[in-house]
């Protein structure tokens, strides 16, 4: 028979053994934080949420880096993935062109957080691109036509991000988005989306600050497709063509269209095409031959490794921006 003080001692034991299997209080300060569950259509995105959201979000990423979300088609998993998420980030004004028949796919409610929503967009301009609506090859829309669901946005320019000024937008709607979602944690993502935007004010003077180096004379820039409206309105570049028709680096150039480019370059001495990452960049290596321009590779839709970061991405495109033109 135990005695009193083995007694004693055998049930403060058991009591720390009991307490040591149930499990941790929320806000005890060990365990790790409760996370929602997002999903954003590009790695753009995908960063910008992550620096909101930080260690209470999982974000997973549908367009993968270096893909072309012009040519993006959706997996049964990447479905699956949206039909459990808490939230669904995108970019919006048409970009994701896959969009509408995932969605229908997907089945149920998913809460769709358009971040183009309150950004001013811009249309074509004369001389960007081709002045001509796009349609899939051998479609025409008769006078008077509606486009499709999806299409509303045909003539708008989608890849906003290349402001800074239009990512702040983005930070708004993600903050409210995620505040919503988990009003617990409505602090934090309130302080995150602060400290971000002021990051991404910073970067605003920086770009101002290197773009500075380049003669207004210059500042022309002859890309792929018409990717960077935005970066070229808010810092005094002009776009003056892409070999690419419009918008979308799907379409297609004719030969007509692909010399109109190259007397455009003559006549203006452009002596760089700007090429993005995600696209095969043959046609507009032969029309630098034919120019005697050369070639420059920049980031377009999505971030890489040498820059894994939407702040890194703008940096590195600037960089090449002034190392070519000034």
């Amino acid at each position: 028979m135990l005695g009193n003080k083995a007694l004693a001692g055998l049930l403060v034991a058991v009591l720390a053994l009991a307490g040591c299997g149930q499990p941790a209080t929320p806000g005890s300060g060990s365990e790790a934080a409760a996370t929602l569950n997002v999903v954003a259509t590009t790695t753009l995105i995908s960063d910008v949420v992550q620096q909101v959201g930080g260690d209470r979000v999982a974000v997973a990423t549908l367009i993968p880096t270096g893909a072309d979300a012009h040519s993006f088609d959706p997996t049964p998993q990447d479905i699956a993935r949206v039909a459990d998420a808490d939230l669904l980030f995108i970019n919006g004004a048409g970009y994701e062109e896959f969009l509408s028949a995932m969605l229908a796919n997907v089945g149920g409610e998913v809460q769709v957080v358009d971040l183009s929503e309150g950004v001013a967009l811009r249309e074509l301009a004369a001389g960007e691109g081709h002045e001509h609506e796009e349609h899939a090859e051998g479609e025409e829309h008769a006078e008077g036509e509606e486009h499709a669901e999806g299409e509303e946005h045909a003539g708008l320019d989608p890849h906003t991000w290349t402001d800074p000024n239009n990512v702040k937008y983005w930070v708004e709607a993600i903050a409210r988005s995620l505040s919503a979602a988990d009003a617990a944690n409505a602090t934090s993502y309130e302080a995150n989306a602060a400290t971000y935007t002021q990051q991404l004010t910073e970067l605003d003077t920086w770009i101002d600050e290197q773009v500075a180096q380049i003669p207004a004379e210059n500042r022309r820039l002859v890309t792929d497709h018409a990717v960077f409206g935005y970066f070229a309105d808010r810092y005094g570049f002009e776009q003056i063509g892409s070999v690419i028709p419009g918008f979308s680096s799907a379409a297609q150039p004719s030969a007509q269209e692909l010399a109109e480019l190259q007397d455009q370059i003559a006549d203006l001495s452009i002596g760089t095409i700007f090429v993005g990452d995600v696209v095969n960049p043959t046609v507009s290596q032969r029309l630098a031959d034919d120019s005697g321009a050369s070639v420059v590779t920049v980031l377009t839709e999505s971030v890489s490794d040498e820059a894994p970061t939407y702040i890194e991405y703008m940096r590195y495109n600037v960089e090449r921006f002034v190392t070519a033109l000034k």
